[in-house]
């Protein structure tokens, strides 16, 4: 793909309009560890949400959407919109309790919650574990979907991506600090949402040409249904999905739900997500009980409010206004390159060893015109920028704060630990950028990410209302994970990843609760300190609040409205996720079933948004009589 001049002025600009705020944040940010990984705890819930929403939308998440799409149709996306039932449990039942910490960094509140020399490994290792391995990881998927994205468009090599991507994001995250990041996140969130638009629209274009003749947006939504409407997915043994006509034995691909029938797809796309992985799997973005970037971006909200109000914010964006343009273009990508050999014969200088069905996504690229392209990919590289920077200053905390200065060198001056940041951050990029060139797609990253987390989520739900669970439940449920990740598929080979994720979510689970009942419990004066500050709710802090004299309505509790916020929050994402499905269908067939069916997801998601407000501005009351 060749740019053209006006394309490097529009790529040029947006990354000026992007990084050059940021450097008028370095004074500030080095000035204490609390600026440069907090922002002085500051950040209003709009700046916090909005940077919530760009970081999680990294360069890799449309190459990913595109993949499920692909292959398992539209229903494949219930893998991540069911961790909005995650996401709101954190706005209404987590953000105020993490707000109310006080800790600069979510590890920090192990040695808040937990007693002992267990509270100080598990935050120790926890730093190391997550801030370096983890981390890493995910900035190894998000580098190597700009190396698919640079070879399919520009034919790249990786090393060149590589040092392209690590110049840019390590200078201005090593500079600006967590203020900077969300600054960049702010604009860079616009940049990256008039992209995808862009992209799904000149998709529809290129379709309507293709399949009617007709280059504009309503002949390609008609053609697109046309087309697809009575296909289903088949994969086949290799994995490699292909289209056939429905016989009711697949997944049609545009239906928004499963074929149950279909055992095995459903069990892996919807049931496990539905009913276990959002709350028994860690993953960061969306992790039971909240934490990682999303707890830093609450702990460095300036109030309680704000943290809610942020947090609220960012999961709207996340699954109701960013979905539909990345399915749209993949959709399309299904009738312009069918199967991977057409998207190598187009792009024949590409990369083979790149090639996959994440790749379909920068191939639909080529059909937008000139000054479009220069848009996107100044999105992409904000894409890439918004969750690498993320994810150097969230890593760059837990090694500095958490480890580095808990445990090697605790009395040194702010300057010094502010300079030990940003070396951290030039470190963390040299091993994401080797992870990546390990790697071989984004839905195989994603699926060693949550095996390696499977079955620990609950307790990080559970730590927040039931005194019973100790440092040694964490440190027994991080090991069973890992071992199991590794076990079960030894043992169990043919199961598949859904069933092994059952076994692995049920037998770390099991485990830590035993330990949870017979094993070394929290001191009383720890577990009284934290009952006070962070007033949990619940009957399960009962024994702790009678014994050290505590009242109960401390708590703040407002259990009710928090639970019908969070009910209502997820209905209302879902119903406006389908409504918004649905209206598209019906301009490609104007038949009165998707009409009507997008007027009754509207109306469902209207009432259910008023009921997630009212219990919003009742818990905002409930704080400021507190």
């Amino acid at each position: 793909m060749q740019l053209q001049t006006l394309d490097w002025i529009i790529v040029a600009a947006s990354i000026l309009i992007c990084f050059v705020p940021a450097l008028f944040f370095a004074r500030r940010s080095g000035e204490s560890t609390s600026e440069f990984f907090a922002s002085g705890r500051s950040v209003p819930w709009w700046l916090a949400g909005l940077s919530m929403v760009a970081t999680t939308f990294s360069s890799d998440t449309p190459n990913w959407v595109t993949e499920q799409v692909r292959k398992f149709g539209v229903a494949g996306n219930w893998q991540w919109w069911s961790q909005a039932l995650t996401g709101l449990a954190t706005v209404f039942f987590f953000a105020r309790l993490w707000r109310r910490s006080g800790v600069m960094t979510d590890l920090e509140f192990y040695e808040l919650r937990y007693s002992g020399r267990e509270a100080s490994l598990v935050r120790g290792f926890r730093a190391v574990y997550l801030g370096l391995f983890f981390n890493c990881f995910i900035m190894g998927m998000v580098t190597l979907a700009a190396c698919k994205i640079a070879n399919i468009l520009f034919g790249l090599p990786a090393w060149q991506t590589i040092v392209i991507c690590g110049v840019l994001n390590v200078v201005f995250a090593a500079h600006s600090g967590l203020w900077g990041v969300l600054v960049i996140d702010m604009v860079q969130f616009f940049i990256k949402m008039t992209a995808v638009f862009a992209a799904a629209w000149f998709s529809l274009v290129e379709v309507g040409r293709r399949l009617a003749g007709d280059a504009s947006v309503t002949a390609g939504l008609k053609a697109l249904y046309g087309a697809l409407w009575d296909k289903q997915v088949v994969t086949g043994a290799s994995g490699a999905p292909t289209m056939s006509t429905y016989d009711g034995s697949g997944q049609r691909v545009l239906e928004m739900l499963p074929n149950f029938a279909f055992e095995d797809l459903a069990l892996m796309i919807f049931i496990l997500p539905m009913a276990v992985s959002w709350w028994a799997n860690w993953y960061p973005g969306a992790e039971p009980g909240g934490g990682s970037y999303i707890a830093q971006r609450m702990l460095a909200s300036k109030s309680e409010k704000d943290s809610l109000g942020g947090t609220l914010f960012f999961n709207v964006a996340h699954y109701v206004m960013r979905p539909w343009p990345w399915i749209v273009t993949a959709l399309c990508s299904i009738i312009v390159y069918p199967d991977l050999a057409s998207i190598q014969a187009a792009f024949p200088g590409a990369d083979p060893a790149l090639i996959g069905h994440d790749s379909a996504f920068p191939a639909m690229l080529k059909f937008m015109p000139v000054g479009f392209i220069g848009l996107m990919v100044g999105g992409l590289i904000a894409a890439n920028s918004s969750t690498i920077l993320t994810h150097l200053n969230w890593g760059s905390s837990y090694l500095v704060h958490d480890f580095y200065r808990r445990f090697l060198v605790k009395d040194a001056a702010e300057s010094h630990y502010v300079n030990a940041g940003r070396v951290s951050t030039v470190l963390l990029y040299l091993v994401a950028a080797l992870l990546s060139l390990t790697m071989s797609s984004a839905q195989q990253a994603f699926q060693v990410l949550l095996s390696i987390g499977a079955g620990t989520g609950l307790i990080y739900v559970a730590r927040w209302y039931w005194w019973r669970v100790s440092a040694r439940c964490e440190i027994v449920a991080m090991v069973m994970s890992l071992v199991t990740s590794v076990a079960v598929p030894l043992l169990l080979p043919d199961i598949g990843f859904a069933k092994t994720t059952l076994i692995q979510v049920g037998i770390t689970t099991v485990s830590w609760v035993i330990v949870a009942f017979i094993g070394p419990r929290t001191d009383l004066a720890t577990l009284a300190d934290f009952c006070r500050k962070v007033r949990p709710a619940g009957p399960g802090w009962k024994a702790v609040r009678d014994a050290a004299g505590i009242p109960e309505e401390s708590s703040g509790s407002s259990a009710g409205m928090a639970l019908l916020g969070w009910i209502m929050g997820t209905v209302s994402i879902w119903a406006a996720l389908f409504a918004l499905g649905h209206f598209l269908y019906a301009v490609g067939e104007p038949g009165h079933v998707n009409r009507q069916a997008a007027l009754t997801f509207g109306a469902v998601a209207v009432f259910a948004a008023g009921l997630t407000l009212r219990a919003t501005r009742s818990l905002w009351r409930d704080k400021e009589s507190s």
